[in-house]
């Protein structure tokens, strides 16, 4: 027996929500750390997008402190938006991740991840 993973994602200005991996399959994502492995990493970066089946998008992601540990006083950084199925995704890939001070080339990276627009 199988059970759906259920995750909890942190939004900018509101309370967090709970989704079903199943139901909101990830669609783009990078990921970074500081470190020459990821244990030995004082931070760590995320930014992830899942689309539901309906078109509806979040973008979420966040610096957090890697195990290597990092120094007195530092604050993570979280962000994440919901976004209705017209709504642009790249540029809300660009304000999450800027807001989780994620670098520019990894903001691109995740834009350049999203499925490819069929234009006729």
């Amino acid at each position: 027996m199988t059970t759906d993973k259920i995750r909890t994602i942190t939004l900018t200005d509101r309370a967090p929500v709970k989704v079903s991996e199943a139901l909101w399959p990830r669609i783009a994502y990078a990921s970074r750390h500081d470190g020459e492995v990821v244990c030995q990493a004082n931070h760590e970066w995320h930014l992830t997008v899942r689309q539901h089946a309906d078109g509806r998008a979040i973008v979420y992601g966040s610096e957090v402190a890697g195990m290597g540990g990092v120094h007195q006083g530092y604050e993570e950084a979280r962000a994440g938006e919901i976004l209705d199925a017209a709504a642009d995704i790249a540029a809300a890939v660009r304000r999450v991740g800027e807001r989780a001070r994620c670098s520019d080339a990894m903001i691109n990276e995740v834009i350049a991840d999203l499925p490819a627009v069929e234009l006729v």
